[in-house]
């Protein structure tokens, strides 16, 4: 082997590059956990475990600079070095099979931690009784809808993602004959009764509740118990010239609509929903508090599962540990209110939710084979001691 490629090699199956590893993993969930009381749980997962570098902005830019190896590249890392070693230093014995059940397990460990952070979709799904829904609605993301109400029958949608509003730029989408230009973007605002002119620096809204409320941007909040409502400003230019500006925000209480071509459009800001080819009508909540206090004794949602595609039409009960699994989702029950007669289920989609269970399951053996055989060796070492001792 060259020199060179081995040296490469060497790197990646060194104990000690698992062993700087490992600390760094520690300092990083050191950090987090201390940051965690400033950002809160989601943005501190996004900033220190699920991203390449830990990124720091000097105080007044927006300059990015890497500061701290995140999750990811640590977890990487720690994958290669990992299966290297296992490749490299590990030869197959059946005195050595335990410790390489572990390496496997903790290598599908890290691999279904990737792949949870890459493809999990955390959302929700509120229903009050005798509501049917085919969709979850995101916690945190949201979108622009423009809907075309013409058709009795149905609606034609076309959902733009705040991603996408963020970059401030004109769209033109196959389905819509007019094109939508983003004139400003807030990722946290409220709206004000008040003259929108009276706000220099901001666009005017020409159309909808816009001309009569104030945007007053926000800072990002971070706390759990705060959302983040994002607001902007859309302008609508048909063939023949602006349609208006519309000042949109998941805090507008009412419908903003406006005809085109004969047709009825909608435009609407709200959270970005998830579509699923079945659907979930919610027939009963319960709430049971144990006798003579206000406890809570158990939560649960009495549904109705409908898929057409798979050809169920079942009645199920969801409640605290007990979740709906079909389609690749899996129901929670998440918030009741048994007064309102509403029940929200957490939806999630986690293609890697097995891969913790199997690791489990191949470290544990792996352990327990192990320590068997150092036992089963101790005990023959002891057995024949003892007659040398007692000779």
């Amino acid at each position: 082997m060259h020199p060179l490629l081995r040296q490469f090699r060497d790197f990646f199956v060194s104990l000690q590059l698992t062993v700087v590893l490992l600390i760094l993993s520690l300092l990083l969930v050191f950090v987090a956990t201390l940051d965690q009381v400033n950002l809160g749980i989601w943005a501190v997962q996004e900033k220190y475990f699920r991203s390449f570098f830990v990124l720091w902005r000097p105080p007044g830019t927006d300059i990015p600079i890497p500061v701290f190896p995140g999750g990811y590249f640590i977890g990487g890392l720690l994958l290669i070095n990992l299966v290297a070693a296992h490749i490299y230093r590990f030869a197959f014995t059946w005195r050595k099979l335990g410790i390489q059940l572990a390496h496997g397990g903790l290598i599908l460990l890290l691999v279904g931690e990737l792949i949870t952070g890459i493809m999990q979709q955390d959302s929700s799904m509120r229903l009050e009784e005798g509501q049917t829904k085919s969709y979850a609605e995101s916690f945190r993301e949201h979108e622009l809808a423009i809907i075309d109400r013409s058709n009795p029958e149905y609606d034609e949608v076309v959902a733009i993602p705040e991603a996408v509003l963020a970059d401030q730029k004109s769209l033109q989408h196959p389905k819509l004959p007019f094109q939508v230009t983003v004139k400003a973007y807030f990722a946290n605002a409220t709206l004000q009764m008040g003259d929108p002119a009276a706000r220099p620096g901001l666009p005017v809204a020409t159309q909808g509740i816009g001309t009569r409320v104030q945007v007053i941007p926000l800072p990002l909040t971070y706390k759990p118990d705060e959302n983040n409502l994002p607001a902007a400003f859309v302008e609508i230019t048909g063939p023949s010239g602006s349609l208006g500006t519309w000042a949109v925000s998941p805090a507008v209480g009412m419908p903003q609509t406006f005809n085109f071509e004969g047709r009825t459009w909608e435009v609407v800001m709200r959270l970005k929903r998830h579509y699923m080819p079945f659907s979930i009508t919610l027939h009963q909540v319960t709430h049971e508090k144990y006798p003579g206090t206000e406890i809570p004794k158990n939560f649960a949602s009495r549904v109705q599962l409908k898929d057409p595609t798979a050809g169920e039409d079942r009645e199920v009960v969801i409640f605290m540990n007990n979740p709906l699994r079909h389609g690749g989702q899996t129901f929670y029950q998440y918030q009741m209110n048994a007064a309102g007669k509403m029940s929200a289920f957490q939806v999630v989609n986690n293609p890697g939710w097995l891969f913790p269970y199997i690791a489990c399951i191949l470290m544990g053996i792996g352990l327990t084979w192990q320590f068997c055989l150092s036992l089963l060796n101790f005990i023959r070492k002891r057995k024949a001691a003892a007659p040398a001792a007692n000779a």
